[in-house]
């Protein structure tokens, strides 16, 4: 019996994008096993052997039209092909499989509306864009054809239940796997000192590192002013890219932290970064779950993270770190403080490491397998070919 077909959809490849690092890690895992055909459909990826790619690249201009045109296109293309099985990773109504590593667009513009006055409110309200995407969501999450969403915490899971109703039988919690030979505080640990020295900090100094691209929903700002407000003369690596760069520049001069926050950029591989640095801090506003709370974790980081951070669940369940509310700075701060204890924190990265290898890549994409085998097997009876060692 053939393997089956499954299509994965992601518009576009992004390197350092969380669902690009699960789709290649998917990919990678499924054509190793031979367990499927693999086809991707996108606007634009980095082509690998032995994977299907079709480009669906129609003309727009502007974000809203980007999105519509590329999930038009989508849809018209399953239309006439032949797959078993459909996985996106868009807002589609054309899906069997939908995984929510965006989380749920209009609990962000909640958590988001937190920061605003009453015209910024307004404004996100009136706005083209997010009404698209909030129509595009509730048709996704009403659709007949969607058999499954996969959440990335439990968390999103309740998030997805309260606001579009979905079934529990619908909903399948699959946490973000690492790879935890790669992501290892041995292994990395040589490169501390030559970052360090590279960014004129002391060895004995205490470091803070954040990872992500997207500021402003991934809580730079908090993460500034809670530094300052520690009092410690800690030093803050910011990994990442972001079009306001400036600004946080500018209000880290503000703060006193001109010579203490650096802004490395976005870089290929983080974990010699995440070697130099003691604390893994990123008091998201809204983070479904933070595929870069995994990678500090399995580098034995403990972690200080947000209450709507599906990452928060771990590191509460095993004390591997604090969480705070994105907005509270003060508590941020204090979470800072108590991790300067090299002894606390070393409690603390043991049990972020631990969590880290109960998730581990392979883990994730078992489960993966399993419920593509399950959702297969009530279609056709194929799972064998999904499950066979």
């Amino acid at each position: 019996m053939s393997a089956p077909r499954v299509a994965i959809i992601r518009q576009k490849y992004n390197p350092s994008g969380g669902a690009e690092r699960f789709v290649s890690r998917a990919i990678q895992a499924l054509q190793s096993k031979g367990k499927a055909e693999l086809w991707l459909l996108a606007r634009d990826w980095i082509e690998s052997p032995g994977i299907h790619f079709v480009r669906l690249a129609p003309f727009y201009l502007g974000r809203t039209w980007r999105d519509w045109s590329f999930a038009r296109a989508v849809c018209r293309h399953l239309a006439s092909a032949s797959f078993d099985l459909v996985q996106s990773h868009e807002r589609l109504a054309c899906c069997d499989i939908y995984r929510a590593g965006d989380g749920v667009h209009r609990e962000w513009l909640q958590q988001r509306a937190r920061r605003f006055g009453p015209l910024r409110r307004l404004a996100q309200a009136l706005s083209i864009h997010h009404r698209y995407v909030l129509r595009a969501e509730e048709r996704m999450f009403r659709s007949p054809r969607l058999e499954c969403v996969i959440c990335i915490s439990e968390m999103g899971r309740e998030e997805v239940r309260r606001h579009y109703q979905v079934p529990e039988n619908k909903l399948e919690v699959i946490y973000p796997g690492v790879d935890v030979d790669k992501f290892n505080p041995e292994v990395s640990a040589h490169q501390r000192h030559a970052i360090r020295a590279s960014l004129g900090i002391a060895d004995d100094a205490y470091v803070l590192v954040y990872a992500g691209s997207g500021f402003e929903r991934k809580g730079v700002e908090a993460t500034l002013r809670a530094v300052a407000a520690g009092g410690l003369p800690c030093h803050l690596l910011i990994l990442g890219r972001d079009k306001r760069a400036g600004r946080y520049r500018e209000l880290a001069a503000k703060l006193g932290l001109a010579e203490r926050a650096h802004f490395v950029g976005a870089k290929g591989d983080v974990r010699p970064y995440y070697a130099a640095a003691d604390v893994f801090i990123m008091p998201s506003i809204y983070e479904p779950f933070g595929n870069a709370n995994m990678e500090a974790m399995a580098m034995g980081l403990p972690v200080i993270t947000s209450t709507k951070s599906g990452a928060a669940e771990l590191v509460s369940l095993a004390a591997a770190g604090h969480v705070c509310d994105a907005l509270d700075v003060e508590a941020q701060a204090r979470a800072i403080v108590a991790l300067a204890d090299p002894a606390i924190r070393a409690t603390a990265g043991r049990a972020a490491r631990a969590i880290a290898e109960q998730h581990s890549l392979p883990k994730m994409i078992d489960r993966l397998v399993a419920l593509y085998a399950r959702i297969l097997a009530s279609r056709q009876g194929n799972s064998a070919i999904l499950c066979s060692p």
